[in-house]
């Protein structure tokens, strides 16, 4: 099993707490756009207490990538952290959340 199947094992076993009837192929593209992030221990997480966090995921992730505004992505981005509750948030499952919220899975098709 190579080290991208591994973390999205991870990534698949913490997402199907959240959502039962999640998309793993989703989960997939979302996870293989994250590129070497997700092996650094410190950037495969995000903190929802970190406002310095949440604005780079909007600006960087929601307006430039998912094409989303800024009050958008704000919304999405502060509606997944009351949703996904657990201490560490892996970053892949963050962002599918994200993407779902914003209903922008076609970015990914």
């Amino acid at each position: 099993m190579s080290k991208f199947d591994e973390k999205l094992a991870t990534y698949e076993a913490g997402l199907k707490k959240l959502d039962a009837k999640a998309d793993m192929d989703l989960l997939r593209k979302v996870t293989k756009g994250l590129g070497p992030s997700i092996y650094n221990n410190d950037s495969n997480k995000v903190a929802c207490t970190q406002q310095s966090e949440l604005d780079r995921v909007v600006a960087n992730f929601c307006v430039k990538k998912l094409g989303a505004s800024a009050a958008e992505g704000e919304a999405a981005v502060k509606a997944v952290c009351a949703a996904y509750t657990e201490r560490a948030k892996h970053r892949a499952v963050f962002y599918y959340m994200v993407v779902k919220e914003l209903g922008k899975e076609s970015v990914y098709a």
